[in-house]
């Protein structure tokens, strides 16, 4: 745990985290629900709110909206044990529009499930194979690969939405 932390009592230390856990659920609620409402009053926006757009435009969220679907709003707490999806149900949420206090309400027991393993073992397994993956040679070129990888992926997810968006634009006429 941060040094910050863990110099505060337990009972301190789950609280600060659990709020935070929910005050980022809540900015990716509202990360998903403003540009919706943005794009049903005018379909064009611009600035941030574009680029939040197109993200959510090209699918960034599908995944928390299925699941959401699916299962309701029993997928909000559960997601908080999830790394990746966790965001896309919280951003879907807000792209669903759910009513806010549901919402915020159906966070409660996954931001206090997520204090409690950070508070506890989350920031020690984190750290505990960080240490590993750094100290040896091994463990630095799997972090090379993955960085790689990653790069990779965002570049060509970026080619192939370029071209989508290029292939739609139709033609001029002359």
């Amino acid at each position: 745990m941060p040094d910050f932390l863990s110099s505060l009592p337990f009972a301190v230390a789950l609280t600060a985290l659990s709020v935070g856990g929910w005050l980022r659920g809540q900015l990716m609620y509202w990360i998903g629900r403003i540009p919706t409402d943005q794009a049903l009053r005018r379909t064009n926006p611009t600035g941030r709110m574009g680029r939040v757009h197109a993200w959510l435009a090209g699918g960034g969220a599908d995944a928390g909206i299925e699941a959401i679907r699916r299962w309701g709003l029993l997928v909000v707490p559960v997601c908080y044990l999830t790394v990746g999806f966790q965001s896309m149900v919280q951003t879907g949420a807000g792209v669903l529009r759910i009513t806010w206090w549901k919402y915020a309400l159906a966070q409660v027991p996954g931001a206090i499930a997520w204090g409690l393993i950070y508070a506890t073992i989350g920031f020690a397994v984190w750290e505990a194979a960080l240490a590993a993956a750094a100290g040896s040679p091994l463990g630095i070129a799997v972090i090379v690969v993955l960085l790689a990888a990653a790069i990779t992926a965002i570049v060509l997810v970026h080619r192939r939405r370029t071209r989508a968006v290029a292939e739609q634009v139709p033609a001029e006429v002359h």
